[in-house]
């Protein structure tokens, strides 16, 4: 009798532990849940902390897009990244006439793969310690890996941290990011 009561507590265990593992949720992003069934654009309208960069999608046109089946991985700016371009330089991109410009530098930010941050680690491993990263604007980003963190260099020279990895959606993933990853202009 104690044996079979203690076999089923062990196995009662251990689907406990295996559903917790499987339905671990997403991170919250900006103090905001983040849904597996929603879409990139879904979730990050609710992040108090990418305002800027919702309002930069809108203000490109690319709501649609990242709306779309995907899959797409967004290295995502936070507000604080934005704030630290100089001065002026988030209200000059925002403006219509420099749509293309501005989307140039959010399609610097985005893959079109649904990369977790295992895949990255594992290409940058593959690659002796630095992976190419294409984005679908066409800029050529450098991912390491440092202490456990991801790393990308953009063709700036621009070093941004991966702070957030792994936010799933439906449509792909997110990771948040410290820095605004810039193309040569």
């Amino acid at each position: 009798m104690f044996k079979t009561a203690f076999r089923t507590l062990a196995v009662a265990t251990v689907l406990s532990a295996t559903a917790v593992a499987v339905f671990a949720a997403n991170p919250k992003v900006g103090g905001a849940a983040m849904y597996e069934g929603k879409n990139i654009v879904e979730n990050a309208v609710n992040s108090k902390d990418h305002t800027t960069l919702v309002a930069a999608v809108k203000a490109a046109g690319l709501v649609e897009t990242l709306q779309g089946k995907g899959p797409y991985t967004v290295f995502a700016p936070t507000n604080e990244a934005f704030a630290a371009l100089p001065k002026g330089t988030v209200e000059t991109l925002l403006k219509p006439e420099n749509k293309a410009q501005l989307t140039k530098v959010l399609t610097c930010h985005v893959v079109a793969v649904s990369a977790m941050s295992t895949a990255i680690e594992k290409m940058i491993k593959d690659d002796k310690g630095t992976h190419d990263v294409k984005t679908v604007g066409g800029c050529i980003l450098k991912a390491k890996e440092s202490m456990g963190k991801i790393t990308l260099t953009d063709e700036t020279g621009g070093v941004s941290n991966v702070t957030i990895a792994d936010v799933k959606q439906s449509n792909g993933v997110i990771h948040v990011v410290d820095k605004v990853l810039l193309p040569k202009m």
